[in-house]
Order: C-alpha cells, then structure tokens, then sequence
C-alpha cells in the first residue's frame, strides 16, 4: 500500500515540473519570436527584449522549485523513502497541482503578454519600464500558486 502512496507523491512533483516547464518553454518561445522580429530590424534592444522575453521561465524555476521540495520531503533526495499511505500521497499530488496548472496557463499567456510588450519596445524603447509591468502582472498568479503549492507541501505530516 505504501508503494501507491509514493507513486502518488512522485507524479505530485512530476506534475508540478512537467506542467509549469512546459508552460514556460511555450510562453517563453512565443515572446521569442516576437524578441527575434525586434533584434532583427535594430540589435541594439537586444538587451531589453531578452529581459522581457525570459519572463514567462519563471513558472518553470517555480515548478521545479516545488518538486524539488517534494522529492526531499518523501526521501527521494535525501536517502530513504518515506513510508507513506495513499492519501498522504494523494494530498502530496494535490499540493501539487496549483503551481503545475496555474504555471502552465500563466506563463504561456505571460508569454503572449511579454510578445506584446516587446512590440512595445520596438516602438517606444524609452517605455520600457511601463512595458515590463504588463507581463509582471501575470507573474503575480504564478506566485501565488508558488506560495500556496509550498505551504500545503511543506504542511503536510510525512
């Protein structure tokens, strides 16, 4: 029974990893190819498209933030295995979940936000700071999906 329970917690952190990585990997290709329009027509906002462009990664680092978490909180990473029931398994995957979903949607429409601001840039390269708020915004939901995936893991009695 106890070997569910881990498999349970395992596919936790696979989704929270998998989901918000390739969220971030969509989120960030969109915006790069927006970037990549940019950089074509003038190499000097490289700099600046490539700030806005990496944000739409941050869900990924989250994700795996999260797995990492996990996998030392059930022993993966730290020698043993935890002995744990089905549904400590189970509250380890739905602990899971909000930084794996929200990571996946958000960073693909921050991606989307981030190819709009970069449009912004190519412009108006003296509103950059204003540009940079827009796909910020997003960020906000995949932080709290971070926080509340980090407490309901760490809250959780292995």
């Amino acid at each position: 029974m106890s070997e569910l329970g881990i498999v349970y917690a395992l596919l936790g952190a696979a989704v929270a990893v998998l989901l918000s990585g390739t969220g971030s990997a969509i989120g960030v290709g969109i915006a790069g190819q927006a970037a990549s329009g940019v950089v074509t027509e003038d190499p000097g906002k490289f700099a600046k498209v490539l700030i806005i462009q990496l944000l739409p990664g941050t869900q990924g680092l989250y994700g795996l933030l999260i797995g990492f978490i996990t996998l030392s909180k059930i022993g993966v990473l730290g020698g043993g295995l935890a002995d744990l029931t089905v549904q400590t398994g189970l509250l380890i995957l739905a602990a899971c979940l909000p930084i794996g979903v929200v990571g996946l949607l958000s960073a693909i429409a921050q991606g989307k936000t981030a190819a709009a601001a970069i449009g912004i840039v190519a412009k108006k390269p003296d509103q950059f700071g204003k540009a940079m708020l827009f796909p910020a915004m997003v960020e906000t939901y995949a932080i709290l999906a971070l926080l509340i995936s980090f407490l309901a893991v760490s809250g959780i009695q292995v």
